[in-house]
């Protein structure tokens, strides 16, 4: 058995790394580390979380596309400890290859996957199951006066659901062509 306790898995968006961790099970049921700070470091990924938080949702909710605008921007760990989800990243770094592009993947409590999103993407998810426990940490504290979002569907996301339950906030998001990057 492996004893480095995640795999990092390059995506096709710079910086965003899917991190399969070691899920270690018995008859009691699984164990998994979801953050090491040294094994962190060796793969380059930061390691100064600032604060830790979870979302409960219900099937077919989606949250985003969120973001933290400079200097409140963050780099941000996701993943989902009870259900599954539908995550997304989207590139907002207008001097990225990448920009306006985006990643999707599912993360589930099952696979026990992890979505590392550098500074400079937005984020969201849709819920795939009944209920979905979503766990954040993130390098900066909230900052109301930069917290943003672009509009769910102006990114050419196939979210595979026409009519999501959204917050009031997220149903009025910027579109994407409306947004200007301060990334």
């Amino acid at each position: 058995m492996s004893t480095t306790p995640f795999e990092k898995i390059t995506t096709t968006l710079d910086g965003l790394f899917e991190l399969q961790p070691i899920v270690r099970g018995d008859s009691r049921g699984s164990f998994v580390k979801i953050f090491h700070a040294d094994t962190f470091a060796e793969l380059g990924l930061a390691t100064d979380f600032k604060e830790e938080y979870f979302s409960t949702s219900i099937k077919n909710v989606l949250r985003g596309l969120h973001f933290q605008t400079p200097p409140a921007d963050h780099v941000k760990l996701v993943t989902c400890i009870e259900g599954a989800v539908k995550d997304v990243a989207v590139d907002l770094r207008k001097n990225s290859a990448t920009f306006g592009k985006h990643f999707m993947i599912e993360l589930s409590a099952e696979k026990s996957n992890m979505l590392y999103i550098p500074k400079g993407l937005a984020h969201g998810f849709l819920t795939l199951t009944e209920r979905a426990t979503m766990l954040y940490n993130v390098t900066t504290v909230y900052s109301p006066a930069n917290d943003k979002g672009i509009l769910w569907s102006s990114c050419g996301i196939d979210w595979q659901c026409d009519t999501p339950i959204l917050s009031d906030r997220d149903k009025i998001h910027p579109t994407f062509a409306e947004f200007d990057s301060p990334f």
